[in-house]
């Protein structure tokens, strides 16, 4: 009977030091998993390429709002200074009737899309 005792300890012994090492196993690999997937933090690479979209985005909005220039050459539409647009503007508004009217049509010719071509018809027609 001693012999059958001492070898149900050593099967469980067995059976522990198998669940602990699978454990082990399996808390290794989660944490190399971990290590490997988790993502570079933001480095000053990272910084100064988004310093530099901002100040290339001011520089492009600086341009817009301080120079003339061409919106759409084929509905000769273009851009004024903010300056010289204000001062239209208020010019303009003098008579809000007409400022309305006039406003109107540049947001209509701004915004004028031609109809479609026709289609051709069948020749089964």
């Amino acid at each position: 009977m001693s012999n059958e005792s001492n070898c149900s300890c050593k099967q469980k012994a067995a059976y522990a030091i198998g669940i602990v090492g699978s454990f082990i196993v399996v808390g290794l690999l989660v944490w190399f998993m971990i290590e490997k997937t988790t993502p570079a933090p933001l480095g000053e690479d990272r910084i100064a390429l988004r310093r530099k979209n901002l100040s290339d985005l001011q520089a492009a909005n600086a341009d817009a709002l301080n120079n003339a220039g061409v919106l759409d050459a084929a509905k000769k539409l273009g851009r004024l200074p903010i300056e010289q647009a204000k001062a239209a503007l208020i010019e303009e508004w003098k008579e809000p009737k007409a400022g309305r009217s006039n406003l109107i049509a540049r947001v209509e010719k701004a915004t004028f899309v031609p109809p479609k071509p026709p289609e051709k018809p069948s020749q089964f027609e």
